[in-house]
């Protein structure tokens, strides 16, 4: 369906080339470290990612502007005709990713675009960002997640996330399990995509950070980046950066020129996606984490032990019903000393009381199911900051959403497309 949506719009999408990124865990932070190199090497590109975590618009993006309210609601506006023309001639309805990517394609083309970084909504075989144009492509870290939708092996998923590759469009695969990157490079092979493995070929060392940024050194075939900063400042990032880096040098022949490594290292270190390992104050740290599923916990806890955390981590975990909340929690109990449940602004959400089982079958005692995200926030700090331990809250977007939304005093989206009298009047 959205190839007909973006004929019936002019094809929109003929008229710049995208860095697709598909993946489980990753995918998002590898497409702001590359668009952040690419806006200081000084390149308009765009920068198109889902979810948003507070307003559609952040979605959409040109550097580092989100699409005005007033673009965005003449944008739906004829997205929605479109729509409803193909409809009303026998054609299937337009899902609310189709008319997003529908949306932003328009809005890259007439801005003059010629490069967007695009971050695969779910999958990558049937995604609608497929529709779009790619000069390269990279898949980052692969784990089980949607396995109704996308298999219930690695080995299903990652074919699913592998049918972004094109022929002759390079390639880079991430570090993740064998099984997953095998399945990758069989089916690049048929279709003819050269592939360049990130964890091979890109080395990063972790030479120091904190709770707000760290240290690296990276080291490639074709040069020596020396040491950087990298404002991402879990350890998870690391192998986001290999993907990135790799990723970054696969396309300077497609843009005409190198990289230099001033661009490189100002890019890595201005590169910010919320709700990353995100420190949102101090005394005692309270940490705010996207993490929502069994690959991501594990990545998440191993962070946090980098960071110098102990056992008596408190969290504040919200889940949602799709996900695999027995096995998140198994993973954080190591590091839990407590753990504060909440209800979410969503009817997918867990009930707190329901998910403070998963926290006792995981062996942690002391589950408290909150009535309040706010509540146990403030039980947890007040808990944290007795104890000098830190909080962390993560297991689902909506729960990161919530917690954002409040601390800008900014109504939250609930998810919806918005309609063009919603975005009136509506701050940013």
């Amino acid at each position: 369906m959205v190839e007909a949506l973006l004929h019936r719009l002019g094809d929109p999408q003929d008229a710049f080339r995208i860095v697709h990124v598909a993946g489980t865990d990753g995918k998002g932070s590898v497409c702001a470290m590359i668009h952040s190199v690419l806006s200081a090497l000084g390149v308009r590109a765009g920068l198109y990612t889902s979810p948003h975590l507070i307003r559609f618009s952040e979605r959409i993006r040109i550097g580092g502007e989100a699409i005005s309210d007033d673009r965005l609601s003449a944008l739906v506006e004829e997205a929605e005709r479109a729509a409803r023309d193909i409809s009303a001639a026998g054609g299937a309805d337009a899902t609310f990713f189709e008319m997003a990517t529908a949306i932003a394609a328009l809005h890259f083309a007439r801005e003059g675009v010629p490069l967007v970084v695009c971050e695969v909504g779910l999958g990558g075989r049937l995604d609608a960002t497929n529709a779009l144009k790619p000069v390269v492509s990279a898949i980052s870290r692969i784990g089980l997640e949607h396995t109704q939708w996308l298999g219930d092996t690695l080995e299903k998923i990652a074919l699913e996330k592998a049918g972004i590759a094109r022929k002759g469009v390079p390639l880079v695969v991430g570090a993740m399990p064998e099984e997953a990157k095998a399945a990758i490079c069989r089916h690049a092979a048929a279709v003819g995509a050269p592939v360049r493995l990130a964890d091979e070929t890109v080395g990063v060392g972790r030479v120091g950070g904190s709770l707000q940024s760290q240290t690296v050194e990276i080291e490639t075939g074709a040069r020596s980046y020396g040491r950087l900063t990298l404002s991402l400042a879990a350890s998870y990032q690391i192998e986001n950066a290999a993907t990135a880096v790799a990723a970054l040098e696969e396309l300077e022949s497609v843009i005409g020129r190198a990289i230099p490594l001033k661009a490189v290292k100002a890019g890595l270190s201005a590169a910010r996606v919320p709700a990353r390992f995100e420190l949102l104050g101090d005394s005692p740290p309270v940490i705010l984490d996207g993490a929502h599923n069994p690959c991501a916990a594990c990545a998440l806890v191993r962070a946090l032990k980098d960071a110098g955390a102990r056992r008596a981590v408190r969290f504040v975990c919200g889940m949602c019903d799709d996900k695999d909340a027995a096995g998140f929690m198994r993973e954080i109990a190591p590091l839990a000393g407590r753990v504060w449940t909440v209800p979410l602004a969503t009817p997918r959400g867990v009930s707190a009381e329901k998910l403070a089982a998963f926290v006792r079958g995981a062996g942690v005692k002391n589950a408290v199911a909150a009535h309040s995200v706010a509540e146990a926030i403030d039980e947890a700090r007040a808990d944290a900051a007795a104890s000098g331990s830190q909080v962390v809250i993560a297991g689902s977007l909506y729960l990161a959403g919530e917690v954002l939304a409040s601390r800008a005093s900014i109504p939250l989206d609930p998810g919806e497309l918005p309609s063009p009298s919603s975005l009136s009047g509506k701050g940013a």
